[in-house]
């Protein structure tokens, strides 16, 4: 069986089964990663893998998930950012009023 060397930060150098590593690669490369679970202390331990990475896990026998990054990611943001306060006031509006619900019912009735 093939074994598979990884590194733990709290325990260094581990050996790990394909069984024991997930592998995803993402339509925009810099996000994909590959994870496992520390066979000696346990801890979740989730590492970027560029495509020499992603092709030396596939050569040991990991399969890969592949999953998209949406557009709407990597679009450009515009506007100041969202502050604490304007989410609280959001979710405050929220408990107060169903504009929404308004909305949707007035177009079933019409």
């Amino acid at each position: 069986m093939t074994t598979i060397k990884a590194s733990c930060p709290t325990c260094g150098e581990v050996a790990l089964t394909p069984g024991e590593v997930s592998l995803m690669v993402c339509s925009h490369a810099p996000l994909s990663y590959y994870s496992f679970a520390c066979p000696t202390c346990r801890s979740e331990v989730r590492k970027p893998a560029d495509d020499h990475i992603v092709s030396l896990l596939v050569s040991g026998g990991i399969s890969p998930q592949v999953w998209a990054l949406p557009g709407e990611a990597l679009e450009p943001k515009e506007g100041p950012r969202l502050s604490y306060d304007d989410l609280l006031d959001f979710a405050l509006q929220l408990g107060t009023t169903d504009l929404l619900a308004c909305a949707a019912g007035a177009s079933v009735r019409s």
